[in-house]
């Protein structure tokens, strides 16, 4: 039996992979979990699953949780997360949260010798190079559960890497995908979080709206395939079937297909290289959906998606700039302090100040990443 430590189990990530372990029960064990602040939703999960560890954000959240359960160790913070990270029973890290906050956390879990099945593109895009370079260290399984990642994973296995002429990734458009750039002004947080095919977080759901999120799955590519941004390409792809594409030098295209169920990625990443059964997932059926449509990205219409490639291609701590100005932005704009359009033209002013670091150490990329949020938080105070 796998045991299992989830970072994020009260967010989208997190929950469907306790539906997966529910099915499951004989084969994963929930060791230990995370959560930032929301009690109500973690007390049931602890009660059902009975995990060893909890860590929580602070001590606020710890004492407020500690009168609802018994014989279950309950830590607070970054040390919180990295001790369940790299504890000695757990065989397999999932990191769900948002955001850089499971950094630290995962790089220790890597030196631990621990599998990691990573939904976190953040830990990536902010230190992508020093991540790969300790999964290379220390030869532990690092797989991705965003869907169009593990399409890429499944596309290139038992493939020649070195034959690969182009990842392609695919977005479904978030949305706003059939608005203008002016229908874009004054639209509400309501309207962002509207997404048309998936069921995701908040964060992620804006992510998806101005593009950023396949921006940040680009770098993630980048980093985990070892692919150059030359051979990096993003489509639309409104009916999120295909998850993505590998082109090959022969001009063979393989894709990954299937419907749009996180489930599906989350169960591959956990019980890699077997395939087990999900009953509660839909069945694709390409005759009942009939057509599928591609259009090529406008970089003009979603230019976070163009910032992403051009950090991504700069470099260093530029990615970091990137990532943390983003993660302040949407949180601004969720809490009703900015326009949706402002999320774009702040992250933009924040790459434009910012003097890159070409080979920045983990201290140095925490630094950039919290002097970046003072800044990005300052054009609004």
């Amino acid at each position: 039996m796998k045991k299992i430590t989830l970072l994020g189990a009260t967010g989208s990530i997190g929950i469907q992979t306790l539906d997966v372990m529910r099915e499951y029960n004989d084969k994963f064990q929930l060791y230990a979990l995370a959560f930032g602040s929301n009690v109500q939703q973690a007390i049931p999960i602890i009660k059902e699953f009975s995990p060893k560890k909890v860590v929580v954000k602070d001590e606020k959240v710890k004492q407020e949780l500690i009168g609802h359960i018994d014989h279950t160790k309950v830590l607070v913070g970054h040390e919180g997360l990295i001790e369940v990270s790299k504890d000695d029973e757990t065989d397999i890290l999932v990191n769900a949260v948002m955001g850089s906050v499971g950094l630290k956390a995962t790089l220790h879990a890597i030196q631990q010798g621990k599998h990691i099945a990573i939904a976190n593109k953040e830990t990536l895009v902010t230190a992508g190079h020093l991540v790969m370079d300790e999964v290379k260290k220390h030869q532990v399984s690092f797989l991705p559960v965003d869907s169009e990642h593990s399409a890429i994973f499944q596309c290139l296995n038992g493939e020649n890497k070195d034959q690969v002429n182009k990842i392609i990734l695919t977005a479904s458009g978030g949305s706003f995908r059939d608005k203008s750039r002016r229908e874009l002004e004054g639209v509400t947080v309501t309207d962002a979080l509207k997404h048309p095919n998936w069921s995701m977080g908040a964060k992620i759901t804006v992510d998806s709206a101005t593009m950023m999120n396949k921006g940040l799955e680009v770098i993630e590519a980048h980093w985990l395939f070892d692919v150059p941004y030359s051979q990096i390409d993003v489509v639309l792809h409104k009916e999120s079937v295909i998850h993505s594409m590998v082109e090959f030098s022969d001009s063979c295209v393989i894709a990954q297909l299937g419907t749009p169920d996180m489930k599906v990625p989350i169960q591959y990443a956990l019980t890699y290289p077997d395939r087990l059964d999900l009953p509660q997932t839909k069945k694709l059926n390409l005759v009942d959906i009939g057509q599928l449509n591609f259009n090529k990205m406008d970089f003009n219409r979603f230019p976070c998606l163009k910032m992403a490639f051009d950090a991504g291609r700069e470099g260093g701590t530029m990615t970091t700039v990137l990532n943390a100005a983003n993660e302040v932005c949407v949180d601004l704009f969720l809490n009703g302090k900015i326009s949706f359009l402002a999320i774009e033209s702040m992250i933009e002013r924040a790459l434009n100040q910012h003097k890159v670091i070409k080979t920045p150490d983990l201290e140095t990329i925490l630094e950039v990443d919290q002097q970046t949020r003072k800044l990005v938080q300052s054009y609004v105070d």
